[in-house]
């Protein structure tokens, strides 16, 4: 029987006020149960552009991890691993000095798919009939960035490593076998004893940041090894099992492999002072390091230390700019998902044409980045020297402009989007990472006139990409001859050039973009890309877009659920 407040008219039930604000109406579902590599549009043209072997066969391969990656079992372990930060244990209960960082078990359930998927080093380690193993691996990594970013930093930086070691092959004969694993197998042991191992990188101090030639960590000579005393300002995962590391030797400054764990089995005398407590990246132990009496022996020549590390500093670059562009997808994901299950004022959200104008614009965005960064690890596979200026031009944009287009996404979900527990504060949190790491954006957009002044291979590299499109759309041709005639102008005037370097950086990236989107991308989308971020003067806001099927590309942008 009904309560009086529960009945209306002639016996017919209705909720009372009470109980029916417990119900939920009106809101999306979870985004579960999709497939995040075959449900990405771009991510899907690019592979089946720049693939030399099967693109059917290597999106194939990444099935698993497309399905894992958009399951309700990833999104939770990714949540837990944030919500449970590691906590740093400098002395066991005896007092002994053992400097150990503890994770969650999703923090371990995250690591052990992403070696196992292929995400660390594995690449460096495929067979000459596999010419796609980084592009492979450049589309796996996007896609799986997606559940978690923080647990990205060790799988990049193990990929990272590879390179960076082969230039002294003793040490990658040591090295590399287990940094190519796909088996994740934490804990403190000599490498010969383990199945995988983990990289990391000591790179920055208190005095000098991003200047490593202000290094004064010193490595004096000791037999086959050098012993190694200072500190390091910044050195992410330090329960990883190697650690390339910058130190004046006697020649000048050099590059030295630090393992955590001796070859007899001792520890390294390394301390963890404390982890830092950061903006974001929080699933992920970041630390300061004392060096005190700490073994290191010499990579690569003594005194080009920079020039040794920068191998690793490359691919670490490209992870970034994979890691941007796999927080703009899933932000993208989550707010199209959101106005596609969402009403409002007597009509869905994505039916509205300014928030449909605002996702398709967001979209866009999410597509270029894509398109940008594999066709970037493609080049990995080719050799090609396009990477030598693709990757600080990429750098600086596609992770510059992360941060807005997370926000822009996040505010699409309205207060819900304000919430932890809808996931975006911490893509949010997380979206101005890789801007910073790995060379801030001033960094890179110098970095960009290095290359100009002292390699014109890269300004060649750059000339026939965009040349490629030569013709396909004049917004793209006068962008292209816009940012030739600035070149000429700064490249006359050195001095001059460093002031106006971010612009410089920023069309040259967005018409790199425009003309992988021309020549191989969806051709509404590539329509909207050269209308709205290619004309002389923009405004930077997202969702004023002029042109274009709206709707057509929130549709290829939404998630599809089975």
């Amino acid at each position: 029987m009904h309560a009086p407040s529960e009945v209306s008219g002639e016996g017919s039930a209705r909720l009372s006020p009470r109980v029916a604000s417990r119900t939920a109406p009106n809101q999306p579902p979870p985004l579960v149960g999709h497939d995040v590599v075959s449900g990405d549009a771009a991510l899907v043209d690019a592979v089946r552009r720049h693939a030399r072997g099967s693109a059917d066969d290597l999106l194939a391969d990444l099935g698993p991890l497309g399905r894992l990656a958009g399951s309700e079992q990833a999104r939770e372990h990714g949540r837990l691993a944030n919500e449970h930060p590691p906590t740093l244990r400098t002395v066991d209960r005896y007092g002994n000095r053992v400097d150990e960082v503890e994770f969650h078990p999703s923090w371990h359930w995250l690591m052990e798919r992403g070696v196992g998927f292929g995400l660390g080093g594995t690449p460096w380690a495929a067979a000459p009939d596999a010419p796609d193993a980084h592009l492979r691996r450049a589309a796996g990594f996007l896609a799986w960035s997606q559940v978690e970013p923080g647990h990205a930093c060790p799988l990049s930086m193990t990929y990272a490593a590879v390179p960076a070691l082969r230039a002294t092959p003793a040490l990658a004969a040591t090295w590399e076998p287990a940094l190519t694993s796909t088996s994740y197998d934490p804990g403190l042991r000599p490498v010969g004893e383990k199945l995988g191992a983990l990289a990391g990188m000591g790179m920055t101090e208190k005095q000098g940041g991003s200047d490593v030639r202000a290094t004064t960590t010193t490595a004096t000579p000791a037999g086959e090894h050098h012993v190694l005393d200072g500190h390091k300002w910044f050195t992410s995962a330090p329960m990883n099992d190697v650690f390339l590391v910058l130190a004046q030797a006697p020649g000048g400054l050099s590059c030295f492999v630090v393992p955590r764990v001796l070859p007899d089995g001792t520890r390294n005398p390394l301390e963890v002072v404390r982890l830092k407590d950061k903006l974001g990246n929080r699933s992920n132990a970041s630390a300061e390091l004392e060096l005190d009496g700490t073994h290191g022996w010499l990579l690569g020549e003594e005194g080009r230390g920079v020039r040794t590390i920068l191998a690793m500093v490359s691919a670490t670059r490209l992870d970034c700019v994979l890691g941007s562009a796999a927080l703009v997808r899933r932000s993208v994901a989550e707010a199209s998902w959101h106005v596609a299950h969402r009403s409002a004022f007597g009509r869905r959200l994505a039916d509205a044409p300014l928030m449909r104008n605002v996702v398709a614009d967001l979209a866009v965005e999410s597509e270029a980045a894509t398109a940008l960064a594999l066709r970037l690890a493609t080049a990995v596979d080719r050799d090609d020297p396009l990477l030598r200026i693709g990757l600080p031009l990429a750098k600086f944009w596609v992770c510059k402009r992360t941060p807005a287009v997370v926000a822009e996404a996040l505010e699409c979900l309205g207060g819900n989007g304000y919430v932890e527990e809808s996931g975006m504060p911490l893509l949010f949190r997380e979206s101005p990472l890789n801007s910073v790491w790995e060379g801030s954006g001033n960094v890179n957009a110098l970095d960009v006139l290095r290359a100009l002044g002292r390699e014109p291979a890269a300004l060649d590299a750059w000339v026939d990409e965009v040349g490629r499109a030569r013709g396909a759309d004049a917004r793209l041709d006068r962008a292209v001859d816009d940012v030739l005639g600035l070149l000429g102008e700064l490249l006359a005037d050195p001095v001059g050039a460093e002031g106006l370097a971010r612009r410089l950086a920023g069309r040259m990236a967005a018409c790199l973009q425009g003309a992988l989107l021309v020549t191989g991308g969806q051709e509404e989308v590539a329509d909207v890309f050269c209308a709205s971020r290619l004309a002389p003067t923009t405004d930077g806001t997202f969702g004023a877009l002029t042109s274009g099927d709206h709707a057509a590309i929130v549709e290829r942008t939404t998630p599809v659920v089975a």
